[in-house]
């Protein structure tokens, strides 16, 4: 039996532009995506099945996933499985949820990052990166970026990257309270507006990150999605507006939302906030996407391959995660 213990961190885009829709039904895009400090945690064992077939267990403790074979991260371990030509396993992962879920902050997506990162770590890295990132993009659009993290410029679907320099940044992210808004539901808003907004900001955006010029990286932060989804939820344009209020520079929505995040140059009161709006995170730029926190075989016997022993308040501002190269 073998234990591995991973986090996967949050994603938020500091722009993104949506391009022409393509024949498998996604949009192409140019977006610079970012990991942030807001982590989920997986719990991936691995022991033997008696029968030629595998087995793989989903399980978490947010009632409001489904634990099944629609989960990404269930997909993400059987086609590791398949890829690898590995046999007679029962692979369970536990699901840890931090990350707000339909918010636009690609939880789903890092999980299924996770699970690929967490498997190949356990059976010795048998894919290498190449093969891990084709069955992240066969996965969904945002795993390839979560797998890599730091921050990136992505395009076609969102697989293709392009690493840029990490900037140095305070951000606040706000989830509306029961309002949860699918990429689907968001991208088909899109293609429905007469008028569709002006994709700007992403080449200018690149300059601000080399310059690490927080001032400039906030007023260029952009997301033509917005256009498609604040007449109907305006509760998203009112959570920017009071971030911009209390003293951050700019606020956009992440991703096909609903959450919103903010660029601040300086620390906030978040008491305030916090009576208003249930999820609030202040979260730091991470350079890391999927990344090991501890590998443990021989459970009975109690032998860690980790420098320290895990428990939960250490893992999750553990060091030991790496900057996976991309």
């Amino acid at each position: 039996m073998k234990t591995i213990k991973i986090k996967t961190p949050a994603k938020i885009n500091l722009t993104l532009e949506i391009l022409e829709k393509r024949k498998d039904g996604y949009h192409n895009i140019q977006s610079i995506m970012q990991t942030v400090s807001l982590y989920d945690f997986l719990t991936i064992t691995v022991d033997e099945n008696d029968d030629h077939d595998n087995i793989i267990d989903i399980s978490g403790n947010n009632p409001l996933i489904p634990y099944d074979e629609s989960n990404l991260a269930y997909i993400s371990a059987e086609k590791y499985l398949k890829k690898s030509g590995i046999i007679s396993k029962k692979v369970s992962i536990f699901i840890e949820k931090h990350i707000p879920i339909a918010a636009g902050l690609a939880g789903g997506s890092s999980n299924a990052a996770g699970v690929l990162y967490g498997l190949n770590e356990i059976f010795g890295k048998i894919l290498d990166n190449e093969l891990l990132s084709v069955l992240a993009s066969q996965i969904g659009a945002d795993v390839n970026f979560c797998l890599y993290g730091g921050t990136q410029l992505a395009t076609l679907k969102g697989e293709k990257l392009k690493k840029l320099p990490t900037p140095d940044l305070n951000i606040i992210i706000v989830k509306p309270k029961d309002l949860f808004i699918s990429a689907k539901e968001a991208y088909d808003k899109y293609s429905k507006l007469s008028n569709k907004p002006e994709n700007k900001n992403t080449e200018a955006m690149i300059e601000a990150i080399k310059e690490n010029n927080t001032q400039k990286i906030a007023s260029l932060l952009n997301n033509t999605l917005e256009a498609a989804i604040l007449n109907d939820y305006p509760v998203i344009k009112d959570i920017k507006a009071h971030l911009i209020k209390k003293g951050c520079l700019n606020a956009v929505m992440s991703g096909s939302g609903p959450s919103v995040f903010a660029i601040c140059d300086k620390s906030i009161d978040l008491s305030e906030l916090k009576k208003v709006y249930d999820e609030v995170y202040e979260v730091s730029i991470v350079s890391h996407g999927a990344c090991n926190i501890a590998l443990r075989t021989n459970i009975n016997a109690g032998t860690f391959l980790s420098s320290k022993t895990f428990t939960d308040s250490t893992y999750a501002n553990s060091p030991k995660c790496r900057n996976n190269e991309k």
